[in-house]
C-alpha cells in the first residue's frame, strides 16, 4: 500500500469533512491532503482533519502538485474540465468523482475509454455514493425475480448544503428538464408532468416528489434485470422532524417481484442517518477510496469503470453505516 496521501479535491467542504472523517475513523494514520482554490479554507479544513492542505489550479495539467505524489483523487464537485482524472490517469492512481448526472457521464467515459488500463475510474453519482444501490442490492437476494425497484429519497429542508452540493442538486433537478427511468424493460425519459410522483416516508407521510435520476437507476436495471426501476426525490420535512426531533435523511427502498420459489413478495426497507445526507454520503466516498487502495487489507482494484456498488460490500457497508450512527429499517410494505 502506498504511503502516499489521497488528494480529496472540495475537501474543505461538508462532504469532504465527513470522507475525512469517515476515512480517519478506520485509518487514524492514513496521510490525506485537502485540495481547494481557497488556501485559508483549505489550511484550517487540513487542520481541523488532522491533514494537509494544497491549493488547486485546475487549469494546469498537475493541477498545482508540482512533482508532489498522490495515491488516489477524489472529486467532490463538477469537474467540467475532467483536469483531476486526466491527471489521475496519467499517474496511474485510481479517480472517483462523486457530481456528473446520467446525462453529464460522456466525457468521463470517453476519458476512460481512450485510456481503459492507465487507472480505475469509479463514476460516483449514484445517490450517497453508494448509500442506495448498495443495500438495495442486499435486499434483492431474497428474490427469484425483481418486476420493480422503486427508490423514495427525502431530504430535510433543514438539511446542509455546501455550495458544491447545492449547485449539483439544482443541475440536475431543476435545470435539466428530464429523468432517466426503466418502464417495461425500456429506458424512457420522464419530462414534463411525468417528473411529478410521491413515496411515503417512514413515518407513512405522503411526501410530493419529483422523479430524479442519479446513476442508480442504470445500475440497479442492470445488475438486478428488473423492467421497472424509478427513483423519486423529495425536499421536506423528514419523519425524525415531525416527530419533535432533530432532522434525518431517509432512503426508502421497495421491491416487488417473486421468491425463490415462485411467491409474490414486496420489501420495504429505509436507510436513516440523524445527522442528514453529508455523512452517508462521506461514508460511501470513504469506502470506495478504501477499496480502490486495499485499504481493506485486499488487493487494490485494478484498472476499469466502475460504479461504487461494485466496489463496495454490503456487510462492509451495513457495519459501518451501524458505526457512523445510521440505521437500517424493515418497513410495512404499502
Amino acid at each position: 500500500m502506498s504511503n502516499d496521501p489521497i488528494l480529496l479535491i472540495g475537501g474543505a467542504g461538508h462532504v469532504g469533512r465527513w470522507t475525512a472523517r469517515s476515512l480517519r475513523a478506520a485509518h487514524p494514520d492514513l496521510p490525506l491532503l485537502i485540495g481547494g482554490r481557497d488556501r485559508a479554507r483549505a489550511e484550517q479544513a487540513a487542520a481541523d482533519l488532522h491533514a494537509e492542505a494544497v491549493v488547486i489550479d485546475d487549469t494546469v495539467a498537475d493541477l498545482g502538485l508540482g512533482h508532489r505524489r498522490v495515491s488516489a483523487i477524489a472529486t467532490l464537485f463538477t469537474d467540467q474540465r475532467l483536469t483531476a482524472l486526466q491527471l489521475a490517469q496519467a499517474r496511474g492512481v485510481p479517480h472517483l468523482s462523486i457530481s456528473p448526472g446520467i446525462v453529464e457521464l460522456g466525457p468521463e467515459v470517453a476519458a476512460y475509454m481512450h485510456r481503459p488500463q492507465a487507472a480505475p475510474v469509479v463514476l460516483g453519482t449514484e445517490w450517497m455514493v453508494g448509500g442506495t444501490t448498495v443495500p438495495t442490492l442486499a435486499f434483492a437476494k431474497a428474490f427469484g425475480r425483481i418486476d420493480d425497484i422503486s427508490i423514495g429519497a427525502l431530504l430535510d429542508e433543514q438539511d446542509a448544503f455546501g455550495p458544491a452540493a447545492e449547485a449539483d442538486l439544482e443541475r440536475q433537478t431543476r435545470t435539466l428538464p428530464v429523468a432517466l427511468a426503466r418502464q417495461g424493460g425500456a429506458y424512457v425519459w420522464r419530462a414534463g408532468d411525468d417528473l411529478k410522483t410521491s413515496f411515503r416516508a417512514v413515518d407513512g407521510t405522503k411526501m410530493e416528489a419529483s422523479a430524479f435520476s442519479p446513476n442508480d437507476v442504470l445500475g440497479l436495471a442492470t445488475a438486478t434485470g428488473a423492467p421497472n426501476v424509478r427513483f423519486s426525490l423529495a425536499v421536506g420535512v423528514s419523519s425524525s422532524r415531525r416527530r419533535g426531533e432533530p432532522l434525518s435523511t431517509e432512503i426508502i427502498i421497495e421491491l416487488t417481484g417473486t421468491d425463490h420459489a415462485g411467491r409474490p413478495l414486496r420489501r420495504r426497507h429505509a436507510i436513516l442517518h440523524p445527522a442528514g445526507q453529508m455523512p452517508l454520503t462521506g461514508l460511501g466516498t470513504a469506502l470506495v477510496l478504501e477499496r480502490l487502495l486495499g485499504l481493506d487489507g485486499r488487493p487494490a482494484t485494478p484498472a476499469g469503470l466502475y460504479f461504487p456498488y461494485q466496489l463496495i460490500g454490503p456487510d462492509t457497508y451495513f457495519k459501518r453505516l451501524a458505526q457512523a450512527g445510521g440505521e437500517v429499517m424493515e418497513l410495512e410494505a404499502v
